[in-house]
């Protein structure tokens, strides 16, 4: 029973160690092929210190067979002419093979090296591909529940319940002419602050182009709203981490697979780009347009995944 046991604990063991490498096998692939170009280059450079000795007993050989070829003492018909190209294209013959040892553990090594970085290349790309699929298969299932839902309940209600926007009560003061205070109470709708898509971004101090002028960060983020929309129409496709890029935040790799396709006949989604500035949802939102906040949280109307589209 212990022996059984200890076979199915090396098993276990070994086939998570394999799993582990096989999962960081591009890694590896990359660390172990950059270590070969170098090692590869070390030997080749240290192959070439002995070239200059190769080529000098080459040259010696080719001496010695011009020499016995103008030799007064050997006769032609013991050595002419066509038997010194035979001893000559044997001596060039065995100096290329000689170089050809010489350098090939290096080519060797740097070849087996390349091959790993491409192979290694070629696995993240599968991953890619498998990745983005996976992605586009659910972005494509979620867009058909929405669409169900705007076409059933509404596009408000859909709103509502994508970024759980709920009914809340408040009391506010007012105070006539005649300074008589009276409280009324009001309902407003307001969104959830933690139901922001996984794109939302904060446009804060640390964002390019922010300042302390509530008003011109507001203009500073229309005009940017602007760009990325004259950039739209004209290209048909915009990427989030090319939004990401003009406001200075850091590009994501969900960045690069999500964004925009403009298509004026047929419109795969909103056909323009919004930061979410004027969201009326939005109490924050409200109080950056209406200058009380200087920082607000963007939430772009990505399209999905727009590798397929273009």
């Amino acid at each position: 029973m212990k022996v059984k046991e200890i076979i199915n604990s090396v098993s276990y063991n070994a086939h998570k160690i394999g799993f582990k490498i096989k999962k960081a096998s591009p890694e590896i692939m990359v660390v172990a092929g950059v270590v070969g170009v170098v090692t590869s280059t070390v030997m080749a450079c240290k192959a070439t210190t002995k070239v200059n000795d190769i080529l000098e007993e080459t040259r010696k050989q080719v001496d010695d067979v011009h020499n016995v070829l103008d030799s007064d003492v050997v006769s032609e018909d013991e050595y002419n002419n066509d038997d010194a190209k035979k001893d000559l294209a044997i001596i060039y013959t065995q100096t290329g093979v000689k170089l050809i040892k010489l350098y090939a553990p290096s080519v060797l090594v740097g070849a087996l090296s390349i091959t790993g970085i491409l192979a290694s290349h070629k696995i993240l790309k599968k991953r890619n591909v498998a990745l983005t699929a996976a992605y586009a298969t659910i972005d494509r299932s979620f867009k058909e529940y929405r669409g169900r839902v705007v076409e059933r309940f509404g596009k408000e209600l859909d709103r509502e319940l994508r970024y759980n926007i709920k009914a809340q009560e408040i009391e506010e003061k007012t105070v006539d002419k005649d300074g008589n205070e009276t409280i009324e109470k009001k309902t407003i709708s307001v969104v959830d602050p933690n139901m922001y898509s996984d794109y939302a971004r904060i446009f804060d101090n640390g964002s390019m182009g922010w300042t302390k002028d509530p008003e011109y960060n507001l203009m500073f983020l229309k005009l940017q709203q602007n760009q990325a929309n004259d950039r739209l129409r004209a290209q048909g496709y915009l990427f989030l981490n090319d939004v990401y890029d003009m406001l200075g935040i850091p590009r994501t790799k969900a960045g690069q697979i999500v964004g925009w396709i403009y298509d004026k006949e047929n419109p795969v989604g909103d056909n323009f780009v919004d930061f979410g500035i004027y969201d009326i949802y939005n109490e924050k939102a409200c109080d950056f347009v209406n200058g009380r906040e200087r920082s607000i949280v963007l939430d772009f109307n990505v399209d999905g995944n727009i590798l397929d589209m273009i």
